[in-house]
C-alpha cells in the first residue's frame, strides 16, 4: 500500500464547541459521540457550560443541595456525577481534545441562590463558592488545565469578588478564562478571555477566543453557514499570542425537548464542518460585519468557488460519516433567484404590488422603477437577525417595505416532492410566538407555486404569552415533515412575498426578514435531483 507523509498545522490553536447544559441536559453518551466525531475534524476544545439559572449540573459532595431536584427549574435532578466528569475528561483527552468546564459566576446563578439561600457576592456566598471551586479543581476536574468562570451579564456589587476567585482557582494550578464583556482585566490578571458580543474586544497581552458571531442558536439552515465559512476569525488570517482561536456555541434559553432537537434545530454538524475548516486553515474573505451571509452571484468569484468546493466536500462527509446524525443541509449553490427592490408598503402588510401579476426583471410602480437582482442559495436574508451589523441582501433595509423573490424550477417529469420552506427561522434562545394559524409568520408572507397559494403548516404551538419554558415545536422546517408539492414536467413558477413592518415586534423580538426554500424528498433526507432553479428559465 503506498504511503504518504503529510505535514500540516492549524492556523488557530483553539478550535472548539460549547454546550450550554446549564439550561438543558445532554447525556454523557451523546457528548462522547460528539467529541469523537468532532475530533476527526481537528476540533480540539470542548467548552462545557455547566451552571445556569435553571440548574447546577455538576455534582457536589460538599453541597449536595445544589443537585437536589428542588434547585432546578428545568430537567429537575438531571446533572453530571463526579464519575461522569472524570469519564468526559478522560474521553476528551483520549481524543486530543481539551476540556474547559465553566462555572458561571457571579451571574447566571439563580440555581446557586435557590440551593444555598445566599448571593454569590456575599461573604457567605464567597465562602461556599471557594469550597466549591476547591472541590471542582481537586476532585471533579483534577486533570483539566483551564476553568472558565463566566463573569458576564451581571452587576458587580463586590469589587473584590472576581480578583479573589481568579486567585483562588489559580491556587490549585489552574488557568482561568472569563467572558468579555464581563469583568475588566489587565494583562496578567486572567489567562484568556472569550469574546461573546460585538462589544467584546481582544486586549494586548491577554489571549482572546472569538465567539462574537459564533452563537449558532441564532443561525438559520442555509444563510449563516455562508458567513461562518467565509469569515475570518476576529478578522485575522491566523492566530497569534493574543488571538487563540474561536469557540462555536449553542445557548439553550428556549427549552428544546430532546438532545436531538438541540443538534437538529441548531444545524450543529453542518456549522461545525464550516467552522472546523476555517479554524484549521485560517484565512477567509472578510469578517462577519463585512462579509455577510450572501453568496457572490458570479460563480467564478473565488469566494463563491471556495464555498461551493467546501459544500461538495461537506456533503460527502454527511453521506459517509454523519449518516445516522441530524444533518439538515443539502446542496444550495445552484439555486438562483431574482429578488425585487423593496416596495414601500406604508405598514400595510397585505398591500399588493406588480410581481403578483407578472414575473419580470423590472417593474414600474407609481412612476418609480423597481429592478430585480440575483441571489443564490436556499436561505436568503434580506436583513440579517443582527440588522446593520451583518450585511445581507439589501444594503440599507428599511421597515414598512415588501420584497418579492421568484424563480422557475425545471423538472424532468411530473412528480410529487417535498418542500422545505420558511419565512422566519426561530432562534433557539428566544421566547418568540409561533405564527398564527393560516399564516407563515406575523408579517403576511405568502408563497405561490404555479400560481397556486401554498398553505402554511399547522402550527403545534398556539400559546399567546411569551415564555422560554414552552418548547419550540414545529416552528422550524427541519422539525416538521416536508410540505407535499406537485411539480409539473418542465418549468414551474415559484413566487415568495416578503412584507416587513417593524424589525422587532411583540410576538417576535428579532424579525428575520428572510426565506428558506428547497425541494426535497418526502422524508427530507435528500434534495430532489435533476431540478434546475433559474429565474431566467435557463438550463445552465
Amino acid at each position: 500500500v503506498p504511503t504518504v507523509e503529510i505535514t500540516d498545522w492549524p492556523a488557530f490553536r483553539v478550535r472548539g464547541f460549547m454546550h450550554d447544559v446549564g439550561r438543558s441536559f445532554i447525556s454523557v453518551e451523546e457528548l462522547k459521540k460528539q467529541i469523537s466525531l468532532m475530533s476527526k475534524y481537528k476540533i480540539n476544545v470542548f467548552h462545557w457550560h455547566l451552571t445556569e439559572n435553571q440548574g447546577w449540573r455538576i455534582e457536589s459532595k460538599r453541597f449536595p443541595q445544589l443537585n437536589d431536584s428542588t434547585s432546578f427549574t428545568r430537567f429537575h435532578g438531571q446533572y453530571y456525577t463526579i464519575e461522569d466528569a472524570h469519564e468526559i475528561a478522560e474521553w476528551a483527552n483520549n481524543h486530543n481534545m481539551m476540556l474547559i468546564p465553566e462555572i458561571d459566576i457571579p451571574g447566571h446563578s439563580a440555581a446557586f441562590v435557590r440551593a444555598t439561600g445566599v448571593d454569590m457576592q456575599s461573604p457567605k456566598g464567597m465562602s461556599i463558592l471557594k469550597e466549591l471551586m476547591e472541590e471542582l479543581c481537586t476532585v471533579v476536574f483534577p486533570t483539566v488545565e483551564y476553568i472558565h468562570i463566566g463573569t458576564d451579564e451581571v452587576e458587580f456589587t463586590n469589587p473584590d469578588f472576581v480578583p479573589i476567585m481568579v486567585e483562588h482557582v489559580r491556587g490549585f494550578g489552574k488557568k482561568v478564562i472569563s467572558w468579555n464583556p464581563g469583568w475588566n482585566y489587565e494583562p496578567g490578571e486572567i489567562d484568556a478571555t472569550q469574546l461573546w458580543s460585538y462589544r467584546g474586544k481582544a486586549q494586548p497581552g491577554i489571549p482572546a477566543i472569538d465567539s462574537r458571531f459564533h452563537y449558532i442558536n441564532h443561525f438559520d439552515a442555509f444563510g449563516d453557514i455562508v458567513a461562518l465559512f467565509n469569515s475570518r476569525i476576529y478578522n485575522s488570517d491566523q492566530g497569534s499570542d493574543d488571538l487563540a482561536g474561536s469557540i462555536l456555541a449553542i445557548w439553550n434559553d428556549r427549552l428544546l425537548p430532546t438532545e436531538r432537537d438541540i443538534m437538529l434545530q441548531n444545524y450543529f454538524y453542518p456549522n461545525m464542518m464550516a467552522f472546523a475548516e476555517r479554524t484549521w486553515r485560517g484565512g477567509g474573505s472578510e469578517y462577519f460585519d463585512k462579509n455577510g451571509v450572501i453568496l457572490p452571484t458570479d460563480v467564478d468569484d473565488p469566494v463563491f468557488k471556495e464555498f461551493a468546493d467546501f459544500e461538495q466536500r461537506m456533503l460527502w462527509h454527511k453521506d459517509n460519516i454523519f449518516v445516522n446524525e441530524p444533518f439538515p443541509y443539502h446542496k444550495q449553490t445552484d439555486i438562483r433567484w431574482h429578488i425585487t427592490d423593496p416596495f414601500p408598503n406604508e405598514g400595510k402588510l397585505d398591500a399588493v404590488f406588480p410581481p403578483e401579476e407578472e414575473l419580470k426583471e423590472s417593474y414600474v410602480f407609481e412612476e418609480d422603477t423597481y429592478n430585480t437582482n440575483v441571489a443564490i442559495g436556499a436561505g436568503i436574508y434580506l436583513r440579517h437577525v443582527w440588522g446593520d451589523i451583518v450585511p445581507a441582501f439589501y444594503d440599507n433595509p428599511e421597515q414598512n417595505h415588501t420584497a418579492y423573490a421568484y424563480t422557475w424550477v425545471w423538472s424532468p417529469k411530473p412528480q410529487t416532492v417535498g418542500l422545505w420552506a420558511s419565512t422566519q427561522d426561530y432562534s433557539r434562545s428566544e421566547a418568540d410566538l409561533a405564527p398564527p394559524l393560516g399564516e407563515w409568520d406575523y408579517r403576511g408572507s405568502k408563497i405561490w407555486i404555479n400560481d397556486k397559494t401554498l398553505e402554511p403548516p399547522l402550527w403545534d404551538n398556539n400559546h399567546k404569552v411569551k415564555t422560554n419554558e414552552i418548547t419550540l415545536k414545529n416552528e422550524n422546517f427541519v422539525v416538521r415533515d416536508p410540505i407535499k408539492v406537485e411539480l409539473n414536467k418542465g418549468w414551474n413558477s415559484v413566487l415568495i412575498k416578503l412584507p416587513i413592518a417593524q424589525f422587532s415586534t411583540p410576538e417576535v423580538r428579532l424579525q428575520k426578514w428572510m426565506f428558506n426554500f428547497m425541494f426535497v424528498t418526502l422524508d427530507g433526507r435528500e434534495r430532489i435531483e435533476g431540478l434546475i432553479y433559474n429565474p431566467e428559465k435557463e438550463k445552465i
